[in-house]
């Protein structure tokens, strides 16, 4: 005889499943977003330091022709 429960059971285990699956997932989409955080930092940090030698090298070429005027 089949108990009247067990397929009720037998959902609410798989939503269970499901759930931690779920969360899991979560928990591994927030990592790489925090990764991907962090990445774009260093790259905007890199980015800011490239943009201050093109100023640093466009700026002295100018600061040398005034110096032998």
């Amino acid at each position: 005889m089949m108990n009247p429960m067990e397929p009720h059971g037998r959902a609410m285990a798989d939503a269970r499943e499901r759930i931690k699956r779920t969360e899991l997932a979560l928990e591994r989409t927030e990592k790489m977003l925090a990764e991907n955080i962090a990445l774009c930092s260093r790259i905007r940090a890199q980015r800011c330091l490239v943009e201050a030698a093109y100023r640093l090298v466009e700026i002295g070429p100018a600061i040398a022709s005034r110096a032998r005027t």
